[in-house]
């Protein structure tokens, strides 16, 4: 079965979304599916029209031209018009069976409008609200026009498409109380490819040397710093910390719209010196900074993306053997069982936060078991492999439905 997957954006830029989309390739590829692939004009990493990343091959479409392709609210449209056409082009090219187009909803109205002239069936995955984001990000605001729309359009997509898939249960209930049939909608959730990930790792001790580590309990954080992270919530337990473990430092590595915000915040809170911010690491040595940390500490916010979504960072830790604290939003309950793979603690609230580390921190003995059951969960629920398999009778259902 070729199957055609048009995409927002890929590798090699780094980023959930493409990490996601390069392990369902792989594994597809792995399942004997031929995989094809395009971006939209979103991708803005490339100036040619095919590019081989990493063994794949991707087509390119070109940034729209005209009168109206940097208006705020035509561009969108521009989108679509220009990835329909560059869509149409490989279409004739390869002959798909299955056009399988990804969030955002701009990519399945343009797969929708080809699909009609070709007579394919189309597979629309929604990985998030793109307008919860935009709210989170402080381009929309929530019920306004804009927001509005973009709901409208994506429930557009779901009634049209010959079946839905999400990555996890929190969107599949918010897409059927949209109206859509729960027979069409599939979860395919987010998981690791343990072989990327090496389990219970001893740090570097030249790398915690230069970090000034040495003798420290390190509460770490790797990813982008968006608002709904929570990061400054972070930084203001840490005083409270610091005044019975004064040996706690935290780890900050990434960087995104949030960075200076959260320095600022560690300024003021006056722990700039307990909090090593390392900025952007490469892909391929992130794991080194993985291996410096004692718990990941993920404080995202309460808001509809952060119940709604489930991220991808706690599974990449609980792969690796490392303690995982979340708040207890919607998404990471859905990854998180407390005190069984990992611990919660009420979103929002410094002193439950703070009083978790703590409470952690005085139990070393609960360490190992936690650490050895969270992987268990991975190994068991969360590779790609399984996740992946699951294409298959959604691939099935939507050449029935056309």
């Amino acid at each position: 079965m070729r199957i055609l997957h048009i995409l927002d954006h890929s590798i090699p830029l780094h980023s959930g979304y493409t990490f996601r989309t390069r392990a369902i390739l792989e594994q597809q590829r792995a399942l004997g599916f031929e995989t094809f692939h395009i971006t939209s004009a979103k991708h803005k990493a490339s100036d040619v029209l095919v590019e081989e990343v990493d063994g794949l091959r991707f087509f390119r479409t070109p940034q729209p031209t005209g009168w109206y392709a940097d208006l705020p609210l035509f561009r969108q449209f521009a989108v679509v018009d220009g990835l329909a056409k560059r869509l149409g082009e490989v279409v004739e090219e390869i002959r798909p069976d299955i056009l399988h187009a990804h969030s955002p909803a701009l990519n399945g109205l343009a797969a929708l409008r080809v699909a009609q002239w070709y007579s394919l069936p189309v597979v629309y995955e929604c990985r998030a609200f793109w307008e919860d984001a935009a709210v989170d990000h402080g381009t929309s605001r929530e019920g306004g026009l804009r927001y509005r729309a973009t709901r409208a359009l994506e429930t557009y997509v779901f009634r049209r498409a010959g079946a839905v898939t999400t990555i996890c249960e929190g969107l599949r209930r918010e897409i059927i109380g949209r109206g859509i049939s729960p027979e069409k909608v599939t979860v395919i959730p987010n998981a690791v490819d343990l072989s990327r990930f090496q389990y219970d790792c001893s740090p570097d001790e030249s790398l915690r040397q230069e970090l000034g580590l040495e003798g420290k309990i390190v509460l770490g954080f790797i990813g982008s710093f968006y608002a709904y992270e929570g990061l400054p919530l972070l930084l203001s337990a840490l005083p409270r910390i610091l005044e019975t473990k004064p040996d706690v430092r935290v780890l900050l590595v990434g960087g995104g719209p949030q960075e200076s915000i959260v320095k600022r915040t560690a300024e003021q809170l006056g722990v700039r010196q307990q909090v090593i911010f390392v900025g952007r690491v490469s892909h391929d040595k992130v794991q080194r900074y993985y291996d410096q940390v004692d718990i990941f500490v993920y404080p995202r916010y309460s808001m509809r993306l952060t119940e709604l979504v489930t991220p991808l960072k706690p599974l990449e830790a609980m792969a690796q053997g490392r303690l995982v604290l979340a708040s207890d939003v919607g998404g990471h309950r859905e990854l998180i069982r407390d005190n069984e793979t990992g611990w919660l603690f009420r979103s929002g609230d410094i002193d439950d936060l703070a009083q978790k580390v703590l409470s952690i921190l005085d139990r070393p003995e609960s360490w190992q078991p936690l650490r050895e059951t969270a992987r268990h969960f991975v190994e068991n629920e969360r590779q790609w492999k399984q996740s992946v398999a699951a294409y298959q009778q959604v691939y099935g259902q939507a050449l029935k439905a056309h």
